[in-house]
């Protein structure tokens, strides 16, 4: 990693989360109102949900199994390379990933069985990770 490269902070959230579809014309479900963390997309296709995987109910299309890592502070937006400078250690570790951005920050998700790997990726290309 050179020396102008952006290093970050980042903390992992203490719970699972699950990535959901559902009917493009479909409300938001009441069951995300109680949900520490979710983020909703509408598009003209489909509703597509991220959320605590614990308040998915049965038979609601996801895929579950998956940890974020948030990353700290508040990102300006006029700030450039966020997500590469995140993304590119673990594209060279074969991590996939699912982001989220919103107003103040980023989130990376990484796969449960991936998230030690992706710490460890993401550490050794000098971000600081605190995973409790």
């Amino acid at each position: 990693m050179s020396n102008n490269a952006r290093r970050f902070s980042l903390s992992v959230l203490p719970f699972g989360l699950a990535v959901c579809s559902l009917p493009a014309g479909a409300p938001p479900p009441d069951w995300i109102a109680s949900s520490r963390f979710f983020s909703l997309t509408r598009t003209t296709d489909e509703l597509s949900l991220v959320c605590e995987l614990a308040l998915v109910p049965p038979g609601v299309r996801c895929e579950s199994g998956w940890r974020a890592m948030r990353v700290a502070g508040n990102l300006d937006f006029s700030l450039t390379g966020v997500l590469t400078a995140l993304l590119a250690p673990l594209a060279a570790a074969g991590i996939s990933i699912f982001a989220i951005s919103t107003y103040d920050t980023d989130y990376i998700l990484v796969k449960e069985a991936s998230l030690d790997q992706a710490v460890e990726a993401l550490r050794g290309a000098g971000h600081r990770v605190n995973k409790e």
